[in-house]
């Protein structure tokens, strides 16, 4: 179904003029209220009357992570809090998280575009939607959430964790439809099968996955288990949350909500301007944020666009699958972390080295993260209580920092390689074919 023809399928002459006015309009916006913005173009002189066309958008600066954390915490906001009617933050690469607020109209557009994500998807008026997102701070429940409501479905907002919990509801009130990372919906089918739990009995037909990569083969394995057809859809805190993109049934790519993004692909090394279906760095302008909008935020995710009309009727052009990074930073259990963060953490621990190793890998069809420690001689004694102890302040330490339970495993001295060159810290086991 396409929820709202009018945009998703408008002529791309007539989006590009839609485009370009809004652009003009997002220009002027943040550089009169935001100082970030208006430092940042005069620096390269330039003003919002030097756009003129969608390809002077180059012309304007490039917006990358690092800004918006040191502008901790509202100081990208082009409102005053007595606007912005909601806050999210997602994790930074180190120190302060980026903050993001939301206007009403902001609110009112999330919902728009998260219920033309849920719509093409197959998400339809009576419909029971089972959320198994974290209602919290991030922005992965409550997107989705509004837009289910607003094609008409059943929200279940049963929220992170409890896996008995989740399979029991979907048994019993009849769960249609499940909105989870991938790597969470094969763990569900995999409790289902310890706790003796026949999935063919489920009336569920549909899942919604996002806030991490799919390969092909998770994808399929997922669709057999769970019986249901499985989509993709991608988002990301900094500019909403889920409803950048999502999948149709045609499953040949995510339709962006063009009328809202404007999109570019870059050389990641130069910031160069690619082709259509040249891969490289995904970099987004929000057209409408008024709270917090966006120019050119460097995605650091790797895509390619195709601008082609596709079977379905839409007209917006749809990125492919986002599989890989420009930097390093992990997705495990849809959080976002970075070595960066860990080592933050480790400096500050008095007897650990600074030799350390991130271990992701994936069992029982859910990540696991092992942080594996080389510490001091004089950590290491007789006494188990008081190195478990340790143990778990470390971890401890992280999960605040990073917002997600780590296992911490100390080794000896000397235990982990050293490198000529770079020091090694992620190891990486997922397969992600």
């Amino acid at each position: 179904m396409i929820w709202n023809p009018e945009y998703e399928s408008m002529d791309r002459a007539a989006l590009h003029q839609l485009q370009l006015r809004r652009l003009q309009m997002t220009t002027a916006w943040a550089y009169e209220r935001v100082p970030h913005y208006r430092a940042a173009m005069e620096a390269r002189g330039v003003r919002p009357r030097d756009i003129r066309g969608l390809d002077d958008v180059r012309r304007l600066p490039f917006t990358d992570e690092s800004a918006l954390r040191d502008a901790f915490p509202f100081g990208m906001f082009a409102l005053p809090l007595d606007e912005v009617v909601r806050v999210h933050s997602s994790s930074g690469a180190t120190g302060a998280p980026v903050v993001v607020g939301y206007s009403r109209g902001d609110i009112n557009t999330w919902t728009e575009l998260t219920a033309r994500v849920a719509a093409a998807a197959g998400v339809q008026r009576g419909d029971l939607v089972q959320m198994a997102f974290p209602y919290g701070m991030s922005t992965g429940g409550w997107g989705l959430h509004y837009g289910i409501e607003r094609i008409g479905a059943t929200i279940i907002p049963a929220g992170a964790g409890q896996s008995e919990r989740h399979l029991i509801m979907m048994r019993d009130f009849g769960t249609t439809v499940l909105v989870s990372t991938p790597s969470y919906a094969l763990y569900l089918a995999e409790q289902a099968d310890e706790l003796g739990v026949d999935i063919a009995s489920f009336k569920l037909r549909l899942g919604l996955f996002g806030g991490e990569p799919c390969s092909v083969a998770m994808r399929a394995e997922i669709e057999e288990r769970l019986r249901i057809r499985a989509t993709d859809n991608y988002g990301l805190s900094e500019v909403m949350g889920p409803g950048v993109a999502g999948e149709c049934d045609c499953a040949c790519g995510l339709h962006v909500n063009e009328d809202h993004l404007l999109l570019e692909v870059v050389d990641p090394s130069s910031g160069e301007a690619l082709e259509y279906g040249e891969e490289g760095e995904l970099v987004l302008t929000t057209l409408t944020k008024e709270a917090f909008p966006l120019l050119r935020y460097r995605t650091h995710d790797v895509t390619a666009l195709d601008p082609a009309r596709c079977e379905c009727g839409r007209t917006l052009v749809r990125m492919a699958k986002v599989r890989r990074r420009t930097d390093d930073m992990l997705i495990v259990r849809g959080v976002n972390i970075f070595p960066s963060q860990i080592e933050d953490v480790l400096v500050r621990i008095e007897g650990v080295r600074p030799h350390y190793l991130v271990v992701v890998d994936r069992k029982k069809n859910l990540d696991d993260l092992e942080i594996r420690l080389e510490v001091d001689e004089r950590v290491f004694t007789d006494v188990m209580g008081e190195m478990v102890a340790f143990q778990r302040a470390v971890a401890d330490r992280l999960q605040s920092a990073l917002g997600l339970r780590t296992r911490v495993k100390l080794v000896e001295p000397g235990t982990i390689e050293r490198t000529a060159g770079a020091a090694a810290r992620v190891l990486d086991l997922r397969d992600q074919d």
